[in-house]
């Protein structure tokens, strides 16, 4: 028995290889063809100034991602991380104009985005409700909240100090909010990888039955990775506000579509167990490189989401060859 089982497993080490390499390779080419693409289609696309700005655009989106990732890595999904940096940010807002607590509103955020997130995970979890439907409700509900708190109007703030995570550059042509985003990524990569909470996570979204009989604490942590997801959207909120310089309506508004896309795009698979945040950045460039690519060529707001959601659909028609089954859910 032992010797028939020998031969097989040549083949399935090179099949499983094979299948990473395209999943890793293929968006890595996606940046890549796009990059050139743009360079060729307008004259501003590569020049150090364009750099700046798709880093500066790009680091919220990563930051928020990053945390997003471990939901979906558990084969769960969270809708309302639009929804806490519009809440987070607005409540940073309110909180600067107050208190004038400059930096020290971070920390603040990140405690509120956590809080917020653990809501999700814990009605997820003792409600016995699919996340699509918590985080769905949530998202109307966070949303309401800081409309009330906004009133419908953008809140400016003044603070110097805050101001330079947005404009300083410790390191020439890369903004400091994008800095802050790197070693975000640094950090969630290495807790992905080294730590027992990555491990269950590519469990629990491996086979959750499995994880339980194995020991896994599963509901506890999967309201960690909630408050994972929520503690970092209040990071992005409070870094989105001083690029932007104040809270409106619409902020965060973009961020759902475009979490999921670059998740999804980077090679972190819906049915879960599959991917992490280290691709995630690969999708992150991806959609910023398209969204400024776009702007720069002066196509239609309406056309580029036509063109985000094809890219997403091929990118889950990709990533299903990995993951084909007999059952669609």
């Amino acid at each position: 028995m032992s010797g028939a089982s020998v031969p097989l497993a040549g083949p399935a080490r090179l099949s499983a290889t094979s299948r990473l390499e395209k999943s890793l390779w293929l968006p890595i080419a996606v940046v890549v063809v796009l990059t050139l693409f743009f360079s060729f289609a307008t004259d501003s696309f590569a020049s150090l100034r364009n750099f700046t700005a798709i880093t500066g655009q790009a680091a919220t989106l990563l930051i928020v991602c990053l945390g997003s990732t471990f939901v979906i890595l558990m084969g769960s999904i969270d809708l309302s991380v639009g929804a806490i940096v519009l809440l987070v940010g607005a409540a940073s807002v309110m909180a600067l104009n107050a208190w004038h607590l400059s930096l020290a509103v971070i920390p603040l955020a990140a405690l509120l985005g956590a809080i917020l997130g653990s809501v999700n995970g814990l009605i997820y979890v003792r409600g016995r409700i699919p996340s699509f439907v918590v985080t769905l409700g949530t998202l109307s509900m966070f949303t309401g909240i800081a409309l009330q708190i906004l009133q419908g109007r953008a809140i400016e703030y003044d603070d110097n100090v805050f101001d330079q995570i947005a404009i300083g550059q410790l390191i020439h042509r890369l903004p400091n909010i994008a800095l802050c985003a790197v070693v975000a990524w640094l950090v969630v990569v290495v807790v992905a990888a080294r730590t027992r909470f990555g491990r269950y996570m590519y469990l629990i979204g491996g086979g959750e039955a499995v994880s339980r009989t194995s020991g896994v604490p599963v509901a506890r942590y999967k309201v960690y990775a909630f408050t994972l997801s929520g503690l970092l959207a209040g990071v992005g909120a409070v870094l989105s506000v001083a690029r932007l310089g104040a809270a409106g309506p619409s902020l965060g508004s973009d961020l759902l579509l475009n979490s999921l896309a670059a998740i999804v795009v980077g090679g972190t698979s819906l049915a879960g167990g599959t991917g992490g945040p280290h691709r995630t950045l690969i999708g992150v460039l991806i959609i910023s490189i398209l969204d400024n690519g776009l702007n720069l060529m002066g196509v239609s707001q309406y056309t580029q989401l036509v063109i985000k959601g094809a890219v997403v659909v091929a990118a889950v028609l990709v990533s299903q060859e990995r993951v084909r089954t007999g059952v669609v859910k």
